[in-house]
């Protein structure tokens, strides 16, 4: 079923701006464009700030509600103490995997030495929940994790995926989040309630070579998919006993040699996480690749996944440099994801030049793939924006996170 039948949309509904500090369901939009990078809200702040694409949607976490810390630092001490975080990943029915980590940086004073704040060894493992952004309620994973699983955790490319009792569409009933390490899978159901590791049973890769899996997860079709921007896609469900790889091969002209792996800054040893040029993302109901060279003509090529999910085929293929408007943006231009509703809107963003030291800003491009010009703009105030598209089915907004005994709270 697509995403537009699943929200039942008009399709001049997404064209409009609100802005609501936290939505219920009579008002919350169709989907949202979830900034990755999150902060720790002070006391007072509403967590959950949703607007109409294309502006860009925030989620916080409360700091002195949900945060588990370490103690708050002596105020003579001088230490600096933040919580940074991330949207990890959306599932596919509206729900968010949030991340926060307790930094201590303990200063050395200016006065006496130039060197810059150390980070303290001893602070707490990151605080993890799963979020409804548009109830606001969140649900706090167990922070209690087994040592041979946090040996294991690598915990910057988690997915979030949910699954509906007796497999109807509908509100989730349980959900599991994961990522791959090798030929083993960490995971989190909320069947049990508990961290584990699971084997996996592997697949043949068409090349003899490592996967580097450094983008951000995809959950589509009941599984979680995961990229290598240099050869492919790999797929498993996270609640399977023994989950089962399946790998999607790029399309032929876009697979690159192993050697790119390391010389590529998109695809270092251990990921760098900066392949701004290639990514996956569902729209209309469907997996999509797409790319980007970042190069003359500037071509953006986009694929769609078979319905036998054993390769790509070409939907559509556009020569940027032709678009109007575009040609002050194609340097730092970088591939963002389509429309979740409608497949031939593209949103890609791009870095604003600024005079020297001061720091940029950035723009948010939307592109409708069947006219020759770029139809929408809308400034950022960050310069390195990172989204996570997110589409809220009408019934999120009366449907409690499957918690299975966690700690929840609402936070309206």
């Amino acid at each position: 079923m697509s995403l537009r039948r699943l929200l039942g949309l008009s399709a001049a509904a997404t064209g409009r701006l609100r802005g609501r500090s936290l939505a219920t369901a009579a008002t919350h939009p169709l989907w949202a464009i979830i900034r990755r990078n999150s902060l720790a809200a002070p006391d007072g702040m509403a967590p959950v700030l949703l607007y109409d694409p294309p502006r860009v949607s925030d989620v916080l976490a409360p700091m002195h509600h949900l945060l588990k810390t370490s103690g708050t630092p002596d105020p003579e001490s001088g230490v600096i103490h933040l919580f940074p975080g991330s949207v990890c990943a959306a599932s596919g029915d509206g729900l968010l995997l949030l991340s926060y980590f307790e930094v201590r940086m303990s200063p050395i004073l200016a006065k006496y030495d130039k060197k810059p704040a150390m980070a303290d060894p001893d602070y707490v493992p990151d605080n993890r929940f799963v979020c409804n952004p548009v109830t606001g309620e969140m649900s706090r994973l167990p922070d209690v994790v087994p040592h041979h699983v946090r040996e294991a955790m690598c915990g910057t490319h988690m997915g979030l995926l949910t699954r509906a009792g007796r497999g109807h569409d509908g509100p989730p009933d349980g959900f599991a989040v994961a990522e791959l390490q090798g030929n083993q899978m960490v995971r989190f159901l909320s069947g049990t309630q508990e961290w584990e590791t699971v084997p996996v049973s592997p697949c043949q890769l068409p090349h003899a070579r490592q996967m580097i899996l450094d983008r951000e997860v995809v959950a589509f079709r009941g599984r979680l998919w995961w990229l290598d921007v240099t050869c492919g896609a790999i797929s498993a469900d996270p609640f399977s006993d023994r989950p089962e790889l399946r790998f999607v091969e790029l399309p032929k002209n876009s697979v690159l040699s192993a050697a790119a792996q390391d010389r590529c800054g998109c695809a270092r040893p251990h990921g760098c996480g900066r392949s701004t040029h290639r990514r996956l993302c569902v729209s209309d109901g469907r997996l999509w690749y797409m790319e980007l060279s970042p190069e003359e003509p500037f071509r953006f090529s986009v694929f769609a996944l078979d319905d036998e999910g054993t390769g790509w085929t070409l939907e559509n293929r556009l020569h940027l440099s032709s678009y109007q408007g575009m040609a002050r943006h194609l340097p730092s231009l970088q591939v963002g994801f389509l429309d979740p509703l409608k497949a031939n809107r593209m949103y890609l963003s791009a870095r604003v030049a600024a005079p020297k030291d001061v720091k940029g800003t950035s723009v948010i491009l939307v592109v409708d793939m069947n006219r020759d010009h770029q139809i929408l703009s809308y400034p950022c105030i960050w310069a390195d924006p990172s989204f996570v598209p997110s589409v809220f089915p009408p019934w999120l907004g009366s449907t409690r996170i499957p918690s299975a005994g966690l700690v929840a709270l609402d936070l309206l």
